[in-house]
Formats: structure tokens, sequence, C-alpha cells
């Protein structure tokens, strides 16, 4: 058996043999020349496949892989070539992807880089269009009941529409013909790349106009096209645009293409006109018919008020008939008030009688003797009563050697030598003046037997 360490086919360390002239390659190595062979042999591809797996990161990149029957390649578009492309890429669609071939030598394997796709024909469209209306119209955004009422007379018309095109002549158009109002059009691509991204743009202005503001704000909004291809129309069939319009809080008219062309922003708006030309119809009035309602509302406004002053005339003329005449109405209250004054005189003079004798009597009770006994009796009274209260004076003993005694302070007469000795300090009221004096408790005389408790308080 061959000693494997020496075996040219089976050897453990790795050394040079006479005539082999291929030096090792590394990993890296053999990654960058499979790299530069597959981007020179495949530098521009176009791919026709099925798009499964579509995932956009937070850095704005897409990954996705493009899958048919027999084979399955993995596919990277950048931020860049994301934004511009002309729909938004969902898993089952397919479609036609340009780019080129690259390889990723982190997980050896090779990959497409995307720089434009394409739906597969007008199928992979209407795919993608079902598949879009589904998702949106599961969110509600289609409902009914979201729908706003129009405004009957709007002042302001908002127009989300190209400004070169014969849709907004179309429109001005009618809107003179019918009911002048003012217009305020912001002007967009309506098909192309980045024509959704302005039509989206334009609603969410509209809606963003502050009421009073230096720019009106329109009380209405149309968003017009003229008529073409399902591709032409595409922007419209945007979710961008759809979701604008479903969240903008002005009514919307949708005008896009001719009465046979169905788009997703149809359905989102609050109502869809067959043609520009029908949703400036459907914006106002006809002026000369609203001057004839006007007018006609105002001839029977006017009949209606004759019709009711003449009825009432009628009710005043018939209630005039039945209401008695004045006389018989004011004929009692005028014999009463006749009665009445009579009466009054007739008292008058009564009272005035009675008065007269009255006055008499009292005037003869006024004579000179009269009054004299009177005053005579008054006088004794006064008299009477001035002694009494000459008597009742207590100082009038102070002539008589008498002294009154009062608490001090309080000046309350005291009559007691226990009160006297409660008060302590006293004052004494004699015939010629007052003396302020101490009260102390008086002591027994040494011949007494027992202090007498009626003994008299020691004035000093």
């Amino acid at each position: 058996m061959a000693d494997p360490f020496y075996d040219s086919q089976a050897r453990l360390v790795a050394e040079e043999m006479a005539g082999d002239n291929a030096a090792p390659l590394s990993v890296g190595e053999l990654a960058a020349k499979l790299k530069r062979v597959v981007e020179t042999e495949f530098g521009h591809v176009r791919l026709r496949g099925e798009i499964s797996g579509y995932k956009r990161v937070a850095s704005g990149h897409a990954y996705l892989a493009l899958k048919d029957d027999g084979a399955v390649i993995d596919g990277v578009i950048w931020k860049g070539q994301v934004n511009m492309l002309p729909f938004q890429p969902q898993d089952g669609i397919e479609v036609i992807a340009t780019g080129r071939i690259t390889t990723y030598p982190g997980r050896s394997k090779y990959q497409i880089i995307i720089e434009r796709m394409e739906l597969a024909g007008e199928g992979a469209l209407m795919a993608l269009l079902e598949k879009l209306k589904a998702k949106l119209a599961g969110e509600g955004l289609f409902e009914t009941s979201r729908k706003k009422r129009l405004p009957f007379l709007p002042g302001v018309i908002g127009v989300v529409t190209s400004p070169t095109g014969a849709v907004i002549r179309d429109i001005l158009h009618r809107l003179e013909d019918r009911c002048p109002s003012r217009v305020i059009v912001w002007p967009v691509k309506v098909q192309g790349e980045g024509s959704a991204a302005e039509v989206a743009a334009a609603i969410r202005g509209f809606d963003a106009i502050a009421p009073g503001g230096a720019v009106a704000r329109p009380d209405l909004i149309i968003v017009a096209r003229g008529g073409g291809s399902i591709e032409d129309l595409w922007s419209f069939n945007d979710e961008t645009v759809v979701r604008a319009i479903a969240a903008c809080s002005i009514p919307i008219i949708s005008a896009v293409g001719h009465e046979t062309d169905t788009t997703l922003a149809d359905y989102a708006a609050d109502l869809r006109a067959p043609t520009p030309t029908a949703a400036a119809e459907m914006a106002v009035p006809v002026l000369a018919d609203l001057r004839l309602t006007l007018a006609a509302h105002g001839q029977r406004t006017e009949r209606c008020a004759r019709r009711y002053h003449e009825r009432g005339r009628e009710r005043l003329d018939a209630l005039v008939r039945v209401i008695p005449r004045r006389d018989a109405l004011l004929g009692p209250q005028r014999q009463r008030a006749d009665d009445l004054g009579a009466r009054l005189d007739r008292g008058l003079e009564r009272r005035v009688t009675t008065a007269r004798g009255m006055l008499d009597r009292s005037a003869g009770a006024l004579r000179p003797a009269v009054l004299v006994r009177q005053l005579e009796s008054a006088r004794d009274r006064l008299v009477r009563t001035w002694r009494l209260a000459q008597s009742l004076n207590p100082d009038a003993l102070l002539d008589r050697g008498y002294v009154r005694v009062t608490a001090r302070p309080g000046g309350e007469t005291l009559v007691t030598g226990a009160a006297a000795r409660a008060a302590g300090a006293v004052t004494l009221h004699f015939r010629d003046g007052q003396v302020d004096a101490k009260v102390e408790r008086a002591s027994p005389k040494p011949y007494d037997r027992k202090p007498d408790p009626a003994d008299q308080p020691n004035l000093f």
C-alpha cells in the first residue's frame, strides 16, 4: 500500500509537483473572476418572469425573485430605480425586467440588478389592477358611506389636470356657459413618469389650503384627464393617487378618460363623471335655470303672501260683522259710571256735613274757662309729681347728717355692710362733697365675749 504522504493522489500537505503550473486561487479571487465573466457576458439582459417575494426595506431598496416554470433568479432594484417605476410591483404579476446580471460573492449566487421593469402584456396589467382594487376595497376606500355630498353652488372650484391640454379648455368653457365660477388650476402631468406623484401632491395641496387664507380654498375639486389607453390612464390607478382622493376632505369629481374608461380614482372619488365636460356640468347648475327657479319661487311666495293676506281680510270682515257696536258695548259701562259719579257727589256732601258738625263740637269745647280749668289741673299734677321726686331723691337726706355709700368703681349705692366689705373701696357722699375710703373687717373689743356678725365696717 502506497504511503499517503508521498502519494500524488492523496497528499496530506500540498507541495508543488513537476509540471504543475496552475497556482491555487483564493475563494475571493475566484468570486471576482466569476463576477467579471458574468457581468461581461450578461451586461444587458431582459428577463420575463413572475414576481415573487417582493420586499422593500428601510433603506429604500427592493428585493424580489423572478421565476418561471423551470428556474428562479434573485433580483435587486436600487432606491433610485424603485421610485421611477411606473407601477407598484406585487407578487404574482408577470413582468419584463431589464438590467444586468452580476454575482453576490457573499452567498455564492448570481442575481439581476433591475434598472427598468414593465408589465408583460395587458393581461399582467389587468391582473395588477384587480389585485390593487381588491386590496383598496378591502380597506373600505370605495365604500359608498364615506362619499361626501357635492356643494350645490361651489364658490371656488379646483381643477387638477394638464394646463396645456383640451381638457381644461373644455371645463372652463362649460362652466362659463352654465354658471361662471372661480377656477383654480393645479397643473400636473397626467401620464408618464412622476405623473401619479404630481396628481397626488396636487390633491393634498388643495386639501391643505386653510380657509380664509391668501389663496382661496376650493369647495369642490375636479380631477380630469382626456381619453387614452389603459397605459395612458395608469397614473390614475396608482395607489398614492387613490389614497390621496380617499383622504381628501374636499368633495372630488373624477373625470378621467372617456365614458367607457374606468380607473381606481373613479371608485375612490365622491362622484364619477363620464367626461371632463360632464364633470363641469355636474359641478354647477345652469345659471339661467337657477334664475328661472328663483323667479318661480318668488312668484309662488308672492302668491302665497297675497292669498294669506286675502284670507286674513276675509276672517277680519267676518269677525267685524259679529262683533257688537261700540255703543252697545260701552252703554252699560257709561251708565254705571254716571251712577257712581252721582253717588260720589252725595257721599262727599255727607262727609263734609259730618266733619263740620265735629268741628263745631270741638270748637265749643275750647272756650277760655274750660282751658283755664284744664291748665290749673295740669299745674297741680306737676307740683305733686315734683314733690314725690324730691322725696325719693337719696341725696336729700344728706342735709340731715346722713351719708350715702357707693362702690368704687361702679358707683352703685351700697346698703349693707357685707356689700361694703365685698366692694373694698367705696366713696362716701356728704352734703358738701365726696370722700374715698377703704373698708377693713372690724376687730372685736376686749370686753366683747364674741364677735357680733352684724358689726358694721370700720371706715377711715
